[in-house]
């Protein structure tokens, strides 16, 4: 028996399904997750010695790669001092000076310890800011894990087939209000039905936790002006865009100003992470200045923030996202001229250092079009690029990411796997 299948065995037996999270494991596109010891640039390196390119990336945290020198460099100087004060530590202070230069709609912010947090801390605040109660969030994105926020989710949520999740009590499903993205309709009778009672919009800006999903021209305006009309806080969650795509996120692409900010993946370098800032006036209504309580014994670790700060000052020095975007590219490009001559009809967006594949004629606009792709064509194409080792996201409805470490010999040998996988289908 290889390795793998030795500790999902001994997994199955005191962890739940096996794996510490649903989008690890590989229910939808069959057999059984593989283990990994050791990482290093674009490599995965399993319990059983394969060797795999990886566009998973942590799920998007190693846009360095995995383990870069600088980053492990900063953990282990950080390490020397200790592993957790429970008090305010330099760390926390440089990374919130980073974060609010890089990001300017952000003039304070808060760290917490995940995503989750984050998304769920910034609706609280809203709500707290705005004395209202319901919020709106889009069919398909995946904000984390609260229960305000499991309604018509995606990533290991829409995976999994379950995308309203058990244990999310019915009165707070209520003040979830679900709209379709890119539906400025959708969005506008959502504010004409609840008068005056809506605290905020949250929105990926560019969904990735359902394949990935780029806004209709002006869509993200519209957003932002409805939301300034009735009153309502807008907050962009760029957990997965923040600091990947431009070291301002997609606010900075599309030039729109949120109120709020969630942010993490990248901002930990590996380790666990979250924050969530904007306004200064929406932010000092957070405890100890205002009524809205957030707290968290772990927040501003100094591991982690040493990890993030090193990762940030690289991006700034190195500032990589033109060529990030060249190698998205060359994947995107060659994935659609696979398809086009196996004649299989396939979408394949990018942006910057991100991308998907959807097996469908139509262009995959929302949720609704996301679902109208093939999965079982998809799991046959991953089964493939893992057979020949690519690994990418062991589901039809998550976004791979690139790495810089993936210039040059791994991204060819890549696009070969994957055109061939293409071919085979």
């Amino acid at each position: 028996m290889a390795l793998s299948d030795d500790l999902f065995a001994r997994a199955l037996k005191v962890i739940p399904g096996g794996v510490n999270s649903p989008v690890r494991a590989f229910r939808s596109v069959g057999g059984a997750p593989f283990f990994v010891k050791a990482a290093h640039g674009a490599t995965l390196t399993t319990a059983d010695d394969r060797e795999l390119i990886d566009f998973v990336c942590t799920w998007g945290p190693a846009i360095h790669g995995h383990n870069h020198p600088v980053i492990k460099t900063a953990i282990a100087k950080a390490l020397e001092n200790g592993t957790s004060f429970g008090t305010p530590n330099p760390y926390e202070v440089e990374m919130a000076e980073l974060i609010t230069r890089f990001v300017p709609s952000i003039q304070k912010v808060r760290m917490c310890n995940s995503g989750t947090e984050a998304t769920m801390s910034a609706i609280r605040l809203a709500r707290g800011f705005t004395g209202r109660d319901k919020i709106v969030k889009f069919s398909g994105c995946y904000h984390g894990h609260s229960d305000s926020l499991l309604i018509k989710a995606g990533s290991g949520a829409l995976t999994h087939g379950n995308p309203d999740s058990a244990g999310v009590p019915a009165s707070f499903a209520q003040e979830t209000v679900v709209v379709g993205f890119n539906d400025r309709d959708a969005l506008e009778a959502a504010f004409a039905a609840n008068p005056g009672k809506i605290a905020c919009v949250i929105l990926e800006p560019y969904p990735a936790n359902v394949g990935l999903i780029l806004p209709a021209p002006g869509y993200l305006k519209f957003v932002r002006e409805l939301c300034t009309r009735e009153g309502a806080v807008l907050i962009f969650d760029e957990v997965m865009t923040g600091f990947r795509l431009a070291k301002g996120g997609v606010q900075e692409i599309e030039k729109i100003v949120p109120d709020l900010t969630t942010l993490g993946k990248i901002i930990g370098g590996g380790l666990p992470v979250g924050a969530f800032g904007g306004r200064a006036d929406i932010m000092d209504k957070l405890a100890p200045v205002g009524p809205v309580y957030q707290a968290g014994t772990l927040s501003g670790n100094p591991l982690a923030m040493a990890a993030g700060i090193a990762g940030l000052k690289l991006l700034d020095e190195l500032n990589p996202y033109s060529r990030l975007d060249t190698l998205g590219r060359q994947v995107r490009d060659t994935l659609a001229a696979a398809a086009r001559a196996k004649g299989i009809a396939a979408q394949v967006p990018q942006v910057g250092s991100m991308f998907s594949i959807f097996f469908t004629p139509d262009p995959v606009t929302d949720y609704a079009s996301a679902l109208k792709a093939s999965a079982p064509l998809f799991a046959r194409f991953f089964r493939d690029c893992l057979d020949h080792g690519v690994y990418l996201p062991p589901s039809a409805y998550e976004t791979c990411f690139i790495s810089t470490a993936h210039q040059g010999e791994a991204i060819d040998r890549a696009c070969e796997v994957m055109a061939g996988a293409v071919k085979r289908l």
